[in-house]
């Protein structure tokens, strides 16, 4: 039955995952261009790669052709033939524009003899995706088959490279993976690694679930500027002049298709079929960057609303002044969140043109206004009108600050000054491919990279900064708390600078930190220390400028989204690791423990005041296991720094978890005030944080052991976690809130595969780990691929990734001697190339031999060419560089890592 199910995942991979890539360049451009004849020279063979698509009588080629009274038309062939061999699996034709001549099918003749049909191709100039498997070709001929009129051609021929060819890294992330499912600010390819803005088409305007970008849908509303967590808003849209934009979105939204879509990390490409219009957009940290291209002579209006609901919040009390013919400048609240935060941000805006505009106008309500210089009001936006003709292009930039728009202005001239759209795609891309570099894989399946490395996407996209290049930021943080909202006041602080004049570090914005130490602070550590570094000290400013660590921080201040103090467990890993420099010790740990006693973050007062004397939180048995880890990472930073008293006060309430211990069940409870179980339904959700004592009992990962102790010995524990993997595989392993025995769509989970390890059984880990990663994250469709429930910026990406290079930290790497759990990863080898800002060693390289999906099990392992008999290795040996070496097999080896 494993059997059938493993090739069934197989078969679904290869069948919906074949072609779904977004990130290849077109090389077209690169062959030589032969055709059967040419009409004239401005029709010549080698416009169909100029990139100059759908514009009638523009960068297009027609044959000389012929036609007879009895209906006969001479059908052309035009070739593309590269100096190398090729690897494709996806060629995109443009008929030409002209309704009058049309080739309406036809074949792809491949040089290794093979043969595609083609039909029904578009007689407007939009494309016809041609997808296949993978071809290893010199050259690809089209041969028209049918058609109508005399002249025909095409406007455009793209050709996509298949996998084995794709460039760099950016090539092999998919951003429409899960993209059904995921929220709005997932799919933002307009953006830079945390970058404070992100431009991005948005298809449903809903926060969860199928949000921002839905691959299902055939309508682009808009283009919002800002996918950050609980802020959003700037929608720019381009349409014809005789749109009313006061109809808002379902007025001027435009259809599209994937067809002629090009996305990847820091670009994409998109035509708005309605308007004939393409749409380019990239990105700087602070700037979004577009270029509009007309296919069509037409009086155009480029839309900028700053009104209505976006995504996950919305706009209000807008104001734009025009400068000049050039620009405007403006700001807008930020409200109605759905999760929490400050009721009230202001953003601030300046927006630019590279062509003059003939005149601004606007819209307030149902009121327009023409040739405006200033407009206030809520839902409020701007029209930028221009003539255009076919051919022409319009660019705009859009620079935004949380402070001021003096401060949005320094922005955009210390980022993106020029014009050069080209240029600042180059760059973000070579900004995407470093980054993502830092891990590289090889071997593996096509799938398993693309999936890798959209991972990775996911790990660096999200939490955006939130302050200028001068070092200005929003502090938040100040104000009476109104359940999760607070109405906070608003001070611009300055960030601290080096003795370069540089920041010391960033401000950001951020959903939940809750349990990321099992994913981000783990793998953020190994490859970009700095980001761990960097994401502690911003948290750490929060606490010093408003007493308390964030849980999830929004424009500057507090959301109160989840629970407890999970930037406890992320500072504490950068610190153990050695990897805190941008905050002093001290004050780190300062902050730490006063968000653990009354008054801090880890929960009311009086909650706190229960848990200290009683040792479980009153009613939440979820809550109780955060903080007794979130205790045991407070102990170990009070002993790595001397402090004796605080160790033992905080290694004391570490334990406190095992009054909620059933012996009956063998499982954690939950308890109310006066030390009852609450119930008995191990599935039960109630008295748990999104989970149920089924899945949570093991995330007291600082403890198996006397969990372990508790149950009756390691085999008990064992073969209870066992039976809890082998109820949930039928169902992937996934389950939403609260619901299964382990659920790998959402956080509390995602350490129990990792268990076995510390209970004596390592090839149970070895052997669940590969089952979780194929099943619940191995999808790379846009319907699976992070278990289709709650990828929070990037945490099951993490885990996803974590388990793909066979690493983990059962223990967040809190510990003070941290360690690196090891499972077989399902790549051949592995390059970590290391900071050495921050580590001694150059690179830490894991090889596998013998590596298959039948092969999970370590049978030995090598450590720098030394036998190796650990489950683990320490974080020192891995900053020192080096190299794992590890033999599988497809039986486990009982007696290696038990040591």
């Amino acid at each position: 039955m494993k059997m059938i199910r493993r090739l069934y995942y197989t078969l679904v991979l290869l069948l919906f995952g074949l072609n779904l890539v977004a990130g290849p360049d077109n090389i077209a451009p690169k062959a030589e261009i032969t055709a059967s004849t040419i009409l004239n020279q401005n029709f010549d063979a080698k416009n169909i790669v100029d990139g100059k698509i759908g514009i009638s009588g523009i960068g297009e080629w027609a044959c000389e052709g012929v036609t007879t009274s009895w209906g006969y038309v001479r059908f052309p062939w035009i070739q593309l033939t590269w100096p190398e061999s090729q690897v494709i699996d996806k060629v995109v034709l443009y008929d030409s524009p002209s309704m009058n001549e049309h080739i309406a099918g036809g074949k792809l003749v491949f040089s290794d003899g093979s043969v595609v049909w083609v039909n029904q191709i578009p007689n407007n100039g939009t494309a016809k995706a041609v997808s296949f498997a993978p071809k290893t070709i010199e050259w690809v001929k089209f041969i028209t088959t049918d058609g109508k009129g005399k002249d025909l051609g095409f406007s455009e021929i793209e050709v996509f490279p298949a996998f084995p060819q794709l460039p760099d890294y950016v090539s092999k992330v998919d951003p429409y993976i899960e993209t059904n499912r995921g929220r709005y600010f997932f799919f933002v390819p307009g953006a830079r690694p945390f970058g404070m803005v992100g431009t991005a088409p948005m298809t449903r305007n809903k926060n969860q679930n199928g949000g921002g970008y839905n691959y299902n849908e055939t309508e682009i509303l808009s283009f919002p500027q800002i996918h950050t967590w609980m802020i959003s808003g700037i929608e720019v849209m381009p349409t014809t002049s005789d749109v009313d934009p006061r109809l808002g979105k379902q007025g001027w939204k435009s259809k599209f298709s994937h067809d002629d879509e090009i996305v990847q990390p820091g670009y994409q490409r998109v035509f708005l079929r309605d308007y004939k219009t393409w749409v380019e957009l990239t990105a700087t940290d602070r700037v979004t960057f577009h270029r509009f291209r007309f296919t069509e002579n037409m009086k155009a209006q480029i839309l900028t609303n700053l009104g209505g609901y976006v995504g996950n919040s919305a706009m209000e009390d807008a104001s734009v002044k025009k400068i000049n013919n050039h620009e405007f400048v403006g700001s807008f609240n930020s409200t109605d969140r759905f999760w929490g935060g400050p009721k009230n941000v202001s953003i601030y805006f300046i927006a630019q043109f590279d062509k003059p505009f003939n005149e601004l106008n606007g819209w307030t309500g149902d009121e327009r206004f023409d040739d405006i210089t200033e407009i206030t009001g809520d839902d409020t936006g701007v029209a930028a009108m221009f003539d255009v003709k076919p051919g022409d292009e319009v660019q705009m930039k859009i620079a935004v600050s949380y402070t001021s728009i003096e401060n949005a202005r320094e922005n955009l001239e210390a980022e993106c000054s020029g014009w050069d759209f080209d240029g600042v795609r180059n760059k973000s891309r070579d900004i995407w491919n470093d980054i993502l570099g830092k891990i590289k894989v090889e071997g593996g399946t096509r799938n398993q990279q693309v999936k890798f490395y959209t991972d990775l996407w996911h790990v660096l996209l999200g939490r955006q900064k939130i302050n200028d290049v001068n070092g200005d930021y929003p502090d938040r943080t100040s104000g009476a708390r109104d359940g999760t909202f607070t109405d906070a006041v608003l001070k611009i602080k300055t960030l601290p600078k080096d003795e370069n004049g540089d920041l010391k570090f960033n401000m950001y914005n951020t959903d939940a930190l809750w349990l990321t130490q099992w994913n981000l602070n783990v793998l953020w550590g190994l490859a970009w220390p700095e980001l761990l570094d960097e994401m502690s000290a911003s948290m750490i400013q929060y606490a010093e400028n408003g007493y308390l660590l964030p849980r999830g921080p929004c424009g500057g201040g507090y959301s109160y989204i989840m629970t407890s103090s999970p930037a406890t467990n992320m500072i504490a890993s950068a610190f153990m690791k050695n990897v805190l420099t941008k905050k002093e010790s001290e004050k780190a740990f300062e902050m730490v423990k006063q968000n653990l006693l009354p008054g801090g973050m880890l929960g009311d007062s009086d909650e706190i005041e229960f848990y200290t004397k009683n040792g479980f939180w009153p009613g939440n048995a979820g809550i109780t296991i955060e903080a007794a880890f979130q205790d045991f990472a407070a102990a170990q930073m009070a002993l790595k720094l001397g402090k004796t008293k605080d160790y033992r006060f905080f290694i004391g309430r570490s334990n406190g978890w095992k009054k909620l211990f059933n012996p009956r069940q063998k499982l954690l409870f939950p308890k109310d005030e006066n030390g009852n179980f609450i119930h008995n339904d191990p599935l039960s959700g109630a008295g748990w944080v999104e989970a149920n004592a089924w899945q949570a009992t093991w995330a007291v990962s600082h403890d198996i052991s006397d969990l372990a102790e508790l149950m009756g010995g390691n085999d008990t524990l064992c073969s209870k976690l066992n039976h809890a993997f082998e109820m949930a595989e039928p169902s992937d392993f996934v389950f939403a809130y609260n619901d299964g025995y382990v659920s790998y769509a959402n956080q509390p989970g995602c350490s129990n595969a990792h268990v076995f390890n510390y209970a004596g059984k390592p090839w149970l880990t070895q052997y669940w780990v590969r089952r979780v990663k194929e099943q619940a994250y191995g999808g790379t469709t846009p319907d699976l691929g992070y278990g289709g429930h709650d990828e929070d910026q990037g945490q099951m990406g993490g885990v996803s990734a974590l388990m793909a290079i066979g690493l983990f930290s059962l223990q967040g790497n809190v510990n003070t001697e941290p360690v690196y759990d090891i499972t077989s990863p399902i790549f051949d080898k592995i390059t970590i190339e290391l900071d050495q800002r921050y580590y001694s060693g150059k690179s830490f390289v894991i090889e596998t031999a013998n590596n298959s999906n039948e092969n999970v099990y370590i049978q030995e392992a090598f450590f720098n060419g030394e036998p190796l008999n650990t489950f683990w290795f320490s974080h020192e040996d891995f900053a020192n560089g080096g190299e794992l070496n590890l033999i599988l097999g497809d039986k486990p080896n009982i007696k290696w890592g038990r040591k």
